[in-house]
């Protein structure tokens, strides 16, 4: 499972030329899962992202996470995140995990990240989105969590 995380003041995210969601301040989520990828791998995610501090404190310094400032979280699906451009002008695909895998566990991620009690937005499993953000700082961190290193 890979995620871009972007500390933004605001971020939303249209389908079709209609908002589907939007948030101000917190953390814009870009999530790409790969074929091993399982419930594991979307709890420790949920938890490293609620408690990661990248939020200015009170003297500026990465001390609050987005929970401790009153953010939002807007999650977008992206299986380029598994793209591979090693080889020729393409990027291969193959390490991305296919819907019937990667529908549920997006799904998944979606509720148990609302269920922390902070407000959650969404983009369209697999559809063709715009996505607009104003990133905060800037602050882009990618993290990442394989079911074959997590044992």
């Amino acid at each position: 499972m890979r995620v871009v995380v972007q500390r933004v003041s605001r971020a939303s995210v249209r389908v079709g030329g209609r908002v589907i969601g939007e948030i101000g301040n917190g953390l814009m989520l870009l999530v790409g899962f790969t074929h091993d990828d399982t419930s594991r791998e979307v709890d420790w995610m949920a938890e490293k992202l609620l408690g990661l501090r990248i939020f200015g404190d009170d003297e500026g310094k990465m001390n609050r996470s987005v929970a401790e400032v009153g953010g939002s979280v807007l999650v977008v699906s992206q299986f380029t995140l598994y793209g591979d451009a090693r080889k020729g002008r393409r990027p291969s695909f193959v390490d991305a995990a296919r819907p019937e895998v990667a529908i549920p566990l997006y799904q998944e991620f979606l509720v148990t990240l609302a269920n922390s009690g902070l407000p959650v937005a969404a983009g369209e499993f697999g559809a063709d989105m715009l996505v607009e953000l104003v990133n905060d700082g800037p602050v882009t961190l990618l993290l990442e969590r394989s079911a074959v290193v997590a044992g």
